[in-house]
């Protein structure tokens, strides 16, 4: 084997040691039928493929097709593999890499949010500084008693993140995170 030439993560040796890894966002658009996401994750999960979030849902009832999305992180060169090994699965219809669109549009990254639902458990002054900080971050209240607040929050991953890592000490107790929904910028659809 070439001295060059490294594991990149995959079962493939493709990428030059000096290659980034870059995250991706990719939107994926399947037949909403029995067994599809599980020949998506089989292609990453087969191939040492690490998959960051996934979040799937039907989209056109009449149509019955979903979609997913995915966020990956690969050099350039993997990137593309996935992308293409992803387009030869029967029942995907299209695969659109978000993050290389959004750059041909002059973006930065494609438009992305998360929902979390975050429970925080706390007393007294604690309580009304909970309140507080989610009021800045523009949290919902969804559910509260005397002991507990569930929090709503919709935003960039990194807001969540932020989020979360300021409850922590008001007593965070629990979290469930959606994970990205994504969509480039324009009238273009995918």
């Amino acid at each position: 084997m070439n001295a060059q030439l490294q594991p990149t993560g995959s079962a493939y040796f493709i990428a030059k040691e000096t290659a980034a890894t870059e995250s991706h966002t990719l939107s994926v658009l399947v037949d909403n039928e029995p067994g599809v996401l599980a020949r998506v994750i089989g292609l990453f999960s087969g191939r040492g493929y690490n998959i960051e979030s996934l979040t799937v849902s039907e989209t056109e009832h009449e149509a019955h097709l979903s979609r997913i999305t995915i966020v990956t992180r690969g050099t350039p060169s993997v990137l593309e593999q996935i992308k293409a090994q992803l387009e030869r699965i029967v029942p995907v219809h299209r695969v659109l890499d978000l993050t290389v669109r959004a750059k041909e549009l002059g973006q930065e990254r494609p438009i992305e949010r998360e929902v979390a639902l975050v429970k925080v458990v706390s007393e007294g002054e604690m309580r009304a500084e909970t309140l507080r900080l989610a009021d800045a971050f523009q949290a919902k209240v969804v559910d509260a008693t005397v002991e507990h607040f569930i929090f709503e929050i919709t935003g960039k991953s990194s807001k969540i993140d932020q989020f979360v890592a300021i409850m922590k000490p008001l007593g965070l107790n629990e979290i469930c995170r959606t994970g990205i929904a994504a969509m480039n910028r324009g009238s273009q659809g995918m």
